[in-house]
């Protein structure tokens, strides 16, 4: 549809970050016009004048004069009954709310299939990373056989700032907030949740799998220290929040959210301030990587406009792996090899580690490096994040030999 002046019209659910943001961007584009916004907070001050905003997410969802509508709001639960209803009425709906997204695709595929509409979500994966339109165009049918990344621009900011600053964790959160790239409440990102709903919805647009995400394994990085970042960089590597989906030996799928040692022979060690990074093994095309803007305003009002001009072209995600007979399946567990650091030693679980080397002890602080199947740190993970305890992934060519070295390195300068 359109109006008299040949326009086509899209309704705004939600005028937060990413709300604003699309607005500014919609305002440098002459072929659409935004007929209406609405928000729930009647009493907030915003940019626009009152009669641009709507109190009612019905009078949208009505108009039938609207060519598309834009869910933004941050709310998961109160999200889905809006594109549910959207989808049963056979709208052309983009959303950005990961969360929503990740535990319910399955019904929401199953809505655009039955009804007709179409469902876009670019915005809800690395900020303005096409990922998706990536996975669907170029390997729709191809295998592959890992995904990993630097999901969440918020918490990359704040690690990248404890790496090249040595600011502490409240230091550079604080830094976050004031740029917008974290949130008053940064649960979300620096607990590692955001980077897990993106992984999951990206697993299944990459291997055709639907894993809940209570199911993966999930730590972030809200206690680590600048005790951890020095250890980090005497072993030659930086601290990420790495999110990772990879086929096993065994054919099977392997998914987890976890700060990660990165070296520098990998492409994420370079992936700094609120970028995000995605790398990509395929079968037969080898390794790609794409980097872009992972947080604020513009960068993912931007992606949620690709998504609208896309679908106001008539684009769909086709769902070529979903729509197939699954060749993964998720692995029932892995071994990992993970670096735990918790302070007042004696309250650290007895955890059933496979193996296990102690190593700058003291008084106060336990620091741990040894190998442990995902499933038990998943079953003890409440208990470990009850206690603060920091818990990082280490490649295996951070040997143990090399990790002691820069254990002893950092308490020197400490001393």
């Amino acid at each position: 549809m359109s109006d008299k002046r040949g326009k086509r019209k899209i309704g705004i659910l939600g005028f937060g970050c990413v709300g604003q943001g699309l607005y500014d961007v919609l305002q440098h584009n002459q072929l659409l016009d935004v007929a209406n916004i609405c928000v729930k907070d009647k009493t907030k001050d915003r940019p626009l004048p009152a009669t641009a905003f709507t109190f009612d997410a019905q009078e949208l969802l009505q108009d039938q004069s609207l060519d598309l509508l834009a869910e933004l709001i941050s709310d998961p639960n109160e999200a889905l009954l809006l594109v549910r209803q959207a989808l049963q009425e056979g709208k052309t709906v983009v959303s950005a709310n990961k969360k929503m997204i990740a535990e319910n695709l399955p019904e929401l595929v199953e809505l655009q299939r039955q009804y007709g509409g179409t469902l876009l979500y670019e915005a809800a994966v690395c900020g303005s990373i096409p990922i998706l339109r990536t996975l669907e165009a170029y390997y729709g049918t191809e295998p592959l056989q890992e995904i990993s990344g630097i999901l969440n621009g918020s918490s990359n900011y704040i690690l990248h700032k404890l790496d090249a600053e040595g600011l502490s964790y409240q230091e550079a959160l604080q830094q976050a907030q004031v740029l917008g790239f974290a949130e008053t409440n940064p649960t979300l990102d620096v607990g590692g949740y955001d980077a897990l709903h993106k992984i999951c919805i990206i697993a299944a647009h990459a291997f055709g799998v639907v894993i809940p995400p209570q199911e993966v394994l999930r730590f972030g990085i809200s206690q680590v220290s600048t005790q951890d970042v020095a250890l980090a960089q005497a072993a030659g590597a930086r601290i990420k929040l790495v999110a990772s989906a990879k086929i096993n030996t065994q054919g099977k799928l392997e998914v987890q959210v976890l700060p990660t040692f990165v070296t520098p022979d990998s492409e994420l060690y370079a992936v700094n301030a609120e970028f995000n990074g995605v790398q990509l093994q395929a079968k037969f095309a080898g390794t790609q990587f794409l980097k872009g803007r992972g947080a604020g305003s513009h960068p993912t009002g931007s992606a949620v406009w690709a998504d609208v001009s896309a679908a106001l072209a008539g684009y769909k995600y086709n769902y070529a792996k979903l729509s197939a007979a699954a060749t993964a399946t998720v692995a029932a567990d892995a071994l990992l090899r993970v670096y735990l650091r918790v302070e007042h030693r004696g309250e650290l679980p007895n955890l059933p580690w496979q193996e296990v080397t102690s190593f700058g002890v003291n008084s106060q602080v336990v620091q741990l490096l040894g190998t442990i199947y995902r499933s038990d740190l998943l079953q003890h993970r409440q208990e470990l994040e009850a206690l603060g305890a920091f818990i990082a992934q280490v490649p295996d060519e951070l040997t143990e030999e090399k990790l002691l070295r820069a254990a002893a390195v950092t308490e020197l300068v400490a001393a």
